[in-house]
């Protein structure tokens, strides 16, 4: 079978809506990163593919994670990471927790409630701040706090491109009590803008999404390492922004993206407002994960 990487979308580091080993990373925690990336990235582009018959997804998914494992050197992608890994005493445990994401993705097109969407995020989102965290030496106590960023991230993204996942995977991750609660089937995404009753569904878990990231205040401040506290500080702006930007808008017809200067600009105002927290010692409060609401 030949690799992979033919089939990447494209997508690269700089496209993502949220930084990716930024230059606020220091130079020698960027190369495991960027690795881990394109490792993760070209296992998605495999999974999102729109021609790919569902057996090859699952089948190179497999190859991917041989080469990660070492019983394969298939993979460029995996070989690179599996060797910066070693270098580093890393586990490849997260790399594998997202490509069984990529295989539900490929096998699992309806979510039932908030709870299921939750416990996807913990395989395909979780894991990635996880490594991050793993790669700066950062505690294990740093984890329930990303792992409440990650899956808003997450659900962002779902947000974001409900109506093209449907459309073009038949992929539906707006959960189906949701929808069903606003007397919705599955085909109300595929329209070309939302009615009343989508946008009050979508509008809604926007607004949950929005208590996630409530929850995730403190954590930029739980991070012994001060650069890669200002990179988390910058992404739980720019998800505030994105998720206000949710709560209001229609993103079948409607930009729920931010563009280049709007991502610097609240990157930069949230960094500023980090590293002067720092300097003067006042740090967000701690994390504190909020009793979970039905």
């Amino acid at each position: 079978m030949n690799t992979s990487a033919q089939f990447r979308s494209g997508k690269g580091a700089g496209d993502e809506n949220f930084p990716v080993a930024s230059w606020l990373i220091r130079r020698r925690h960027r190369p495991a990163i960027l690795a881990f990336y394109d490792f993760v990235r070209t296992a998605d582009d495999v999974a999102d593919h729109t021609a790919m018959p569902a057996a090859e997804k699952l089948a190179r998914l497999d190859q991917l994670e041989a080469s990660l494992l070492g019983a394969s050197d298939e993979e460029p992608e995996g070989v690179r990471l599996r060797g910066l890994l070693h270098e580093r005493g890393l586990s490849a445990q997260h790399a594998q927790d997202l490509l069984n994401a990529f295989r539900l993705d490929v096998t699992k097109l309806r979510y039932a409630n908030w709870d299921e969407l939750i416990e996807y995020c913990r395989l395909s989102a979780m894991p990635v701040g996880r490594f991050v965290l793993d790669v700066h030496g950062e505690p294990q106590s740093t984890w329930p706090a990303n792992d409440t960023l990650c899956a808003a991230l997450q659900i962002i993204n779902h947000l974001q491109d409900c109506g093209a996942d449907y459309r073009n995977l038949d992929r539906v991750y707006i959960p189906q009590d949701a929808l069903a609660a606003h007397g919705l089937g599955v085909e109300a995404l595929g329209e070309a803008r939302a009615g009343p009753a989508l946008n009050g569904c979508l509008h809604g878990l926007a607004r949950r999404t929005a208590q996630l990231l409530e929850q995730s205040r403190g954590f930029s401040a739980a991070v012994v390492d001060a650069r890669l506290a200002m990179e988390i500080a910058a992404i739980q702006r720019l998800a505030e922004r994105l998720v206000a930007l949710l709560q209001v808008r229609d993103p079948l017809s409607e930009r729920v993206h931010l563009n280049k200067p709007q991502m610097l600009m609240s990157g930069l105002s949230a960094i500023a407002r980090a590293g002067t927290r720092r300097l003067i010692g006042r740090g967000a409060p701690a994390f504190r994960p909020h009793a979970r609401r039905s």
